[in-house]
Parts: C-alpha cells; sequence; structure tokens
C-alpha cells in the first residue's frame, strides 16, 4: 500500500505516492479555500479565469513540485503547475517514460519520489553501479530481497552486454608472480682479483723416503 505524506507528517521511510512538502511553499497557500478552488478549477472555456490562474503559477516558486503531484496522483482537474487539464493530457499519457535525472538525484539524496518506470530503471544501474547489496534497494524501492537481487544481477548482465559489443577488456585479477631477489654479484661477472686455486695434493707413496730429505 502506498502511503501519502504531508508537511506536518514526519519523515517515515516509506516511498510515497507524492511529496506535499512543497505545499507551504506554494503561493496559493493560506488562500481562502472557496477562493482557490474558484481560481484553480475553471470551466474549461472560462479563459479569462484560466490566464488567472497561470499568472498566479508563474510567480509560484514550487510550480516544478505541483505540477509533479498532479501527474503522479492522476489529477486530471483544474490547473496544476501552471497547465490545464488538456494541457496536462501527454503529460499523463508519457508518464512512465518521463526520466528527469533531478528526481533521480533527489532518489539518492532521500528525498520521497515516485519513480517513473524509466527513472527506475536508472536508479537500479546507478545502484548497481554504487555497489548497492540487495536488501539496500530492497528498503529503498519497498520490494522484496530476492527481487532486488534479480534486478542487481540484470543490471550487471547489461553491463557485460554493453562491455562485449564495445570490446572493452574484462578485468583479470592477475597473481603478482614471486621474483627472485637479485645476487649482489652477477654469475657472469669476473671476480675483482684472482683468487689462488687450490689443488689437491696427491698421497705420498708408500716407498717415499720419510724425513727431511726427499
Amino acid at each position: 500500500m502506498r502511503h501519502i505524506t504531508t508537511h506536518s507528517t514526519p519523515a517515515t521511510g516509506l516511498r510515497g505516492i507524492g511529496d506535499t512538502s512543497w505545499q507551504p511553499h506554494g503561493t496559493c497557500h493560506g488562500m481562502d479555500p472557496e477562493d482557490a478552488d474558484a481560481t484553480f478549477f475553471p470551466l474549461p472555456r472560462d479563459h479569462e479565469a484560466i490566464a488567472d490562474a497561470k499568472e498566479l503559477c508563474a510567480l509560484c516558486p514550487v510550480r516544478r513540485d505541483c505540477l509533479n503531484y498532479a501527474l503522479e496522483n492522476d489529477l486530471k482537474e483544474g490547473v496544476w503547475g501552471g497547465l490545464t487539464a488538456e494541457e496536462r493530457e501527454p503529460w499523463h499519457k508519457g508518464l512512465p517514460r518521463r526520466l528527469d535525472y533531478s528526481r533521480v538525484v533527489a532518489f539518492f539524496n532521500g528525498r520521497d519520489v515516485h519513480l517513473t518506470e524509466a527513472e527506475r530503471k536508472v536508479v537500479i544501474d546507478h545502484a548497481y553501479v554504487r555497489g548497492w547489496r540487495p536488501d539496500r534497494l530492497a528498503t529503498a524501492l519497498q520490494i522484496s530481497t530476492k527481487h532486488a537481487r534479480d534486478l542487481l544481477r540484470q543490471a550487471a548482465n547489461k553491463v557485460f552486454d554493453r562491455d562485449r559489443t564495445l570490446g572493452v577488456p574484462r578485468r583479470k585479477n592477475a597473481k603478482k608472480k614471486a621474483v627472485p631477489a637479485k645476487s649482489s654479484r652477477s654469475a657472469t661477472a669476473r671476480p675483482a682479483a684472482q683468487q689462488p686455486v687450490t689443488r689437491p695434493v696427491a698421497p705420498a707413496s708408500a716407498h717415499a723416503p720419510l724425513g727431511k730429505a726427499a
């Protein structure tokens, strides 16, 4: 089940349909409910009222958040984010394919963002590159650990197929070979000084005379 957060509700870590913490910063915040309904829910052909609503939206610092809220919650009536229901219709149809990298960045910064299908794929790919474990991705996307493990495996296969197509060599964990220590003196080097050669002494003959005289 999805939950809708409000500006008065503390952060719970749940992924919501829309983050409404932007509402107190809107130009329309604090208006009388009847005046707000008359201004932002005009008749389809009341061009003057629509122009007045768009004029207020043009000054709003959270106009983009207002538009996202209307799209995420499938609001098909009224003026939201400076756009009428007819002007938002193409956005509603193309919502699953929308890719807004600012929303992806907001997701990694811990914001409560309702990701589109395209944005969700980008998040999974970046989670794999960042070395996220399945349990962390499962908590962020509110899915099972098994599902998160499968998604990370698919992202890994995608990277492998891309590298193979582009001819990127795979990284090998080459073991370092032991290099024998160099001897202080080369085997072929000639000695600095001529060393005396010792020769074996021939054994004395059994018939040799004893004493000093040979």
